[in-house]
């Protein structure tokens, strides 16, 4: 089992007060959070954006494995993932994950869209999103 640990500290109200997310790793360091910068976009950070950061690497990652095991060779990816944050009767939820890929590389089409289609239901974030998860794949 492989464990990862980020951590959240959070001083005052909802919309007075902020905090600071920190990873293990070192990749965030105190990063400032708060109302402004999930709601109001200001600039710092936010739950949605760590998200999407997420969601975007781990398909990438998982991509390439799919294109490795395909034989297409002399792969870049380039993804985005676009967060929905919706407010709803019981509070907010995120209700969706739009992934926006390209991908280059030397190699046949259709095992490149079937690949992209496995990575975007099976790599480890899709499977822990609870929302709908789409996929815009440009392969140039």
């Amino acid at each position: 089992m492989i464990r990862k640990h980020a951590s959240a500290h959070w001083e005052g109200t909802i919309k007075g007060g902020g905090g600071t997310v920190s990873t293990e790793s070192g990749a965030l360091s105190a990063q400032p959070y708060g109302f402004n910068t999930r709601f109001e976009d200001k600039p710092g950070s936010n739950p949605e954006e760590l998200i999407g950061a997420a969601h975007a690497a781990c398909f990438s990652m998982a991509l390439s494995l799919g294109l490795e095991e395909a034989g297409v060779s002399d792969v870049v990816i380039d993804t985005k993932a676009e967060i929905s944050l919706e407010k709803q009767e019981d509070g907010f939820a995120v209700t969706k994950s739009a992934l926006t890929a390209t991908v280059k590389g030397s190699g046949d089409e259709a095992a490149i869209r079937k690949a992209a289609e496995r990575a975007k239901a099976g790599c480890p974030i899709s499977k822990l999103l609870n929302c709908e998860i789409t996929l815009d794949l440009t392969i140039g």
